[in-house]
């Protein structure tokens, strides 16, 4: 009789079905089979907090399977995810099949390849009670929040609302930064540049006023200090007083890890943290590849671990030798320090691909889309951390005019290393060092241009996804496996919204945020919070029992949940209404946004004497190139923008491509934007032109 192996996925026991051949059975289990009852409490406060678990609606069938296929074979091996949800899956799988959990049926694998799925089937174990405890804690603690807070905020704010142990956290930092941003008052400063050259040459740099010629740093506020400096520097000579060099090392980015990957794939492609899981899930569990047949790309994409195999680092190293040559190899051990405040699980390595020679050329003949993408990124990240420093010589120069200094920074590539590769990506714009000409001690310079620049202080950037991770991270709130859905959580909920990929609170999370934080002050507390997911660490380890790390929490929680409740007995918070310039047509009152089952929508604020509504729409500053009125942004059924004409009834035209301000050279209509480049979509014009950086190309078809 052949032996049972239950995974999570069907694309995953696909993938381990081929390894394994003969012998074998292998099915899925699509995930949790039990948990927690949804219509009521399912936890028994009064009795040790025993949680109590039934079949989740619509897994009846599955589970009749999974017995039958039991009761048929020799044997049951539990290969759900090695991490603490998956460790839950195998230990209700475990019962539900009623499996000795003394006996070594759980095995795991790092990496879904011939190797990884071979290394896993030799090393079988039991089942981790407290892995598994460390995720029953955090379910029995997230459903006493969920299940307690949201009956007090229908009695207090409207019916529908719920709260979260942890995202209420994350609701709470995007609240505060724009609490900041409200709050920062913009300080006036100017930037004095001058252009300079060499005598006799027209190449120029950019040296900007920073002292005074005593070396006292100086700062000009305003436009009668920097024209009083300019005046001054009438006639001025320019001349280098101080030159130094230098070389200076530039490191490779370490591999992902969970957090990382997902900021890295919001800065450079746009993904939000729960595309990008599910990108990453796809390239672990197996995707068909030419002459490999199906094969898991990437390893275990849930970890805050920085360690990588040593043979993993030996395959990289002969690839980088093969491809770019040894002079592009590491000879030392790298080595890296986690940011996190909370980084001390170390049972998975960094993501990386699980064959360095698979390149993302050879991969992309296979696959494409989201997956392609991400992992052209895992795997350059992971092959630059073991190549070479970027090597840069320095230059650094100060320039005497009058009674100021100036000064220029540089640098030159002397050897590009891993930059010949992969750079890591930034959220805000780097300071741009300027290229500077060979220069000697005291040479005059000749004065191209000298001007002033107002300039103003700026207030804290609204979280991106990608910072709001990081800063999740350095604070300790969360883990691995809870990035992408805390995000996703709080958007659903209607707390916070998306305005050009930043991170805002609405005026119904303000409100919600404001509420905790006046009558729950520790839930939406970060470090709070952040002690609470090292208990869940040590529940993980062994050292502390899990009833207790509940206890500890509930009942000081049970006691603020009856003082709030008694605090805010009869009281109603009211949510402020977002008016709009949008005019009623039948009473003329400025509408009003409110947010109903569907969404968003617009109504008048006088109902019930007008009961007028409309959908929430969205202009674009394009029109509709077959009859002449505005292009709309619209959502379909799944949540994807499109855009379509506003006489919808009678002009069906929608494109999935964003239309631009800018008009047709040709024939005046809008130009929409698609692939990097934007073309005319009127009837019978061919006009296109390609956008690059900094510039575009017209490219017209010849006449």
């Amino acid at each position: 009789m052949a032996k049972l192996v239950i995974v999570e996925s069907p694309a995953k026991a696909k993938t381990i079905r081929k390894y394994l051949g003969d012998g074998y059975e292998v099915t899925a289990s699509m995930g949790h089979i039990y948990d927690l009852p949804a219509s009521q409490l399912g936890i028994d406060v009064e009795h040790d907090y025993a949680p109590h678990y039934i079949s989740i609606k619509g897994k009846e069938k599955i589970i009749k399977e999974l017995k039958a296929d039991a009761k048929h074979c020799d044997g049951v091996f539990l290969a759900t995810d090695p991490d603490r949800e998956g460790e839950a899956i195998s230990w209700h799988l475990a019962h539900m099949l009623k499996l000795d959990l003394n006996q070594p049926n759980r095995v795991t694998f790092d990496e879904i390849t011939r190797k990884g799925v071979k290394k896993g089937m030799e090393h079988p174990r039991t089942i981790d009670i407290d892995l598994f405890n460390a995720q029953q804690t955090r379910r029995i603690l997230d459903r006493l929040v969920g299940y307690k807070l949201s009956p007090f905020l229908w009695r207090t704010v409207r019916r529908g609302l719920s709260a979260g142990r942890v995202q209420s956290v994350a609701v709470r930092l995007i609240d505060d930064r724009e609490k900041e941003i409200e709050a920062f008052k913009p300080v006036e400063y100017w930037n004095l540049d001058a252009q300079l050259g060499a005598q006799g040459s027209t190449r120029k740099f950019t040296a900007r006023l920073e002292a005074t010629a005593d070396g006292k740093k100086l700062a000009v506020n305003n436009q009668q200090e920097a024209d009083s400096i300019l005046k001054e520097l009438e006639g001025a000579e320019y001349a280098v007083s101080e030159l130094k060099k230098g070389q200076r090392k530039k490191t490779p980015a370490p591999p992902f890890i969970t957090s990382t990957l997902q900021q890295e794939a919001s800065r450079r492609l746009g993904f939000t943290a729960l595309r990008t899981m599910r990108a990453a899930q796809t390239l672990y569990e197996g995707v068909d590849i030419a002459g490999h047949g199906t094969v898991g790309l990437i390893t275990y994409m849930r970890t805050d671990s920085l360690r990588v195999s040593e043979e993993a680092v030996t395959a990289a190293k002969e690839f980088i030798a093969g491809h770019y040559g040894e002079k592009y190899v590491c000879n030392v051990k790298r080595t890296w320090k986690s940011r996190s405040a909370t980084a001390a699980q170390d049972a998975h390595e960094a993501i990386r691909p699980s064959m360095a020679e698979l390149t993302p050329d050879e991969v992309e003949q296979n696959i494409s889309g989201d997956t392609a993408k991400l992992y052209r990124l895992i795997w350059s990240r992971f092959i630059a951390s073991q190549m070479t420093d970027c090597q840069q010589d320095t230059v650094s120069a100060t320039i005497k005019a009058g009674n100021y200094l100036f000064k220029a920074t540089g640098y030159v590539v002397t050897f590009d290393g891993f930059t010949a590769l992969y750079e890591e990506a930034e959220d805000e714009k780097e300071k741009k060092e300027t290229g500077l000409p060979p220069l000697e001690l005291g040479q005059v310079l000749k004065l191209k241009e000298l001007k002033g620049e107002q300039k103003f202080t700026q207030p804290p950037s609204r979280y991106t996804e990608a910072t709001l991770i990081r800063a999740l991270e350095e604070n300790g709130i969360g883990r691995p496996s809870t990035y992408a859905p805390i995000i996703s959580t709080i958007i659903d909920r209607g707390y916070v919204e998306r305005d050009a990929k930043k991170l805002k609170p609405t005026v119904l999370g303000r409100a919600v945020n404001s509420l905790m934080l006046e009558q729950f002050p520790k839930i939406v507390d970060v470090t709070f919070s952040a002690g609470m997911e090292k208990q869940l660490d040590k529940v993980e380890s062994g050292e502390l029992d899990w009833h207790k790390a509940v206890d500890d929490f509930y009942k000081d929680f049970s006691a603020t949940l009856e003082q709030a409740q008694v605090n805010m007995e009869g009281k109603k918070i009211k949510i402020p209404e977002e008016e709009t310039d949008e005019i009623c047509e039948k009473c003329g009152r400025h509408m009003v946004i409110k947010v109903g089952r569907y969404g968003k929508f617009l109504a008048c604020p006088g109902f019930p004497e007008c009961t007028n509504t409309k959908p929430l729409i969205k202009a674009t500053p394009g029109f509709c190139p077959k009859c002449g009125k505005r292009m709309l942004i619209r959502k379909s059924s799944k949540g994807r923008v499109y855009y379509g004409c506003e006489d919808y009834k009678d002009c069906k035209y929608m494109t999935w491509d964003e239309p631009v301000a800018e008009t047709c050279p040709k024939c005046g209509k809008t130009l929409f934007k698609k692939s990097g480049r934007l073309y005319c979509a009127g009837e019978g014009c061919d006009y296109e032109k390609v956008i690059t950086k900094g510039r575009s190309n017209e490219q017209q078809p010849e006449q």
